[in-house]
Order: structure tokens, then sequence, then C-alpha cells
């Protein structure tokens, strides 16, 4: 059974940074596509970025240069390194495998960004 746990959030000021933890278990992130998603109030989910099995890092337009995808095998951990934070990036943040599996979804952790 797949679980994923995700923390690091919290509230910062705009321009701020961030960095996010995904712990998995059931699955191995070295040779699983991964993402993190996130959903703000009133939207529907998106994908914000994502890693290969190979590496590849692809991100959403309102986030490239800002964020980053990283993972750590030995952890089994997929982060997402949040920078020049804005407003707009409020929301939880999810990860979840690339394409997503319905039954993976986690709690998530709540980003907000506000002065």
């Amino acid at each position: 059974q797949v679980h994923l746990a995700e923390s690091g959030g919290g509230w910062v000021q705009p321009g701020g940074s961030l960095r996010l933890s995904c712990e998995a278990s059931g699955i191995f992130v070295s040779i699983q596509g991964m993402g993190w998603y996130r959903q703000a109030p009133g939207k529907e989910r998106e994908l914000v970025a994502r890693i290969t099995e190979f590496g590849g890092r692809d991100y959403v337009d309102s986030v490239k240069g800002r964020f980053t995808i990283d993972r750590d095998n030995a952890k089994n951990t997929v982060y997402l390194q949040m920078m020049s934070l804005r407003p707009e990036d409020t929301a939880v943040y999810y990860c979840n495998t690339f394409p997503s599996r319905s039954n993976s979804w986690g709690q998530g952790t709540q980003v907000t960004v506000s002065s």
C-alpha cells in the first residue's frame, strides 16, 4: 500500500522560501515518476512539478525558475524547494506519483504566502 506523507508547509511572507518534503512508503521514488501538486481554495488541483524515474524535471510555467523538485533515493523522499514565493502560491500542496494514483493522496501540507 502506497503511503505519502507531506510536511514542511507553513506561513511565509512574499519573497520567502520553504522546502516541502514527501516521505514515501510502498513505492520507491527512485524508479517512479513523482509529482508535487497543489490546490488553492476554489480551484482544481494542478500539477506543479514532476520528476521522472530518469531524473528529468518539468514545471508549470508559473513556478519555473522559482521551484525545484528533487529526491533523495536513500531516504525515499521527494522535495520541493520553493523560493520567491508569491501570494498566488498559497495552496495545499500534495505529492503523488506521476501519473497520480487516486488512492494515494495524502493530507497535504498548507502553504500560506501573505504579508
